[in-house]
């Protein structure tokens, strides 16, 4: 191995290590926690965190990165004989996923880390196996991944700190996901709005 490729190794180990320790660290303690213990948590000096991320901000956002490749989107690659359960199982385990870093996506808001590409970037994961329901005649025609970007939203208020095992997220989301199967009359139809446009 050249010196070089040696390098980039380390260096996007050390990016995955301080994005791993970042997403424990706010969440452990708190959005207030200084980027120097992020560093200390990932076992790299304080200077190579600053090298890799110019603020807290670039951090949030390499956090949710993060947490969408590593825990949304193998959620949307599962498939079995059944698209209905395998719609349902996706919404499940992407809603788990962001309320176990409700800290995390309170920082993404307030710094704006969620963009129109990001957001952009989870529904098309969320289209195949939408479209294999749709295929199936499981759920309404006329859904678009955006849709399940809004239930995934609507599920992720109802979560708060009262209810750790998330019995009300998962009571939401079933009553959320009951109005996607097919129905008699269409849905109004969306606006131009991109999903995640302010």
């Amino acid at each position: 191995m050249t010196a070089g490729r040696a390098m980039r190794v380390d260096a996007a180990r050390n990016h995955e290590r301080i994005v791993v320790a970042a997403g424990a660290a706010f969440e452990e303690d708190g959005p207030g926690v200084a980027l120097d213990e992020v560093a200390r948590r990932a076992g790299v000096a304080p200077a190579t965190l600053y090298r890799r991320f110019r603020n807290r901000d670039e951090l949030v956002r390499a956090v949710v990165e993060h947490v969408l490749a590593t825990e949304v989107a193998p959620a949307a690659e599962v498939v079995t004989d059944d698209p209905w359960n395998d719609l349902v199982g996706m919404l499940g385990a992407v809603v788990d996923a962001f309320a176990a870093h409700r800290t995390v996506l309170r920082l993404a808001r307030d710094v704006r880390a969620v963009d129109v590409d990001l957001v952009g970037a989870w529904v098309t994961a969320m289209e195949r196996p939408l479209r294999r329901a749709i295929d199936a005649g499981r759920v309404r025609p006329e859904l678009l991944g955006r849709d399940l970007a809004a239930v995934v939203v609507m599920a992720l208020a109802t979560v708060h700190e009262r209810d750790p095992a998330g019995a009300d997220r998962r009571r939401y989301l079933a009553l959320l996901t009951d109005g996607l199967r097919p129905a008699p009359a269409p849905l109004p139809p969306p606006s131009d709005r991109r999903f995640g446009e302010r």
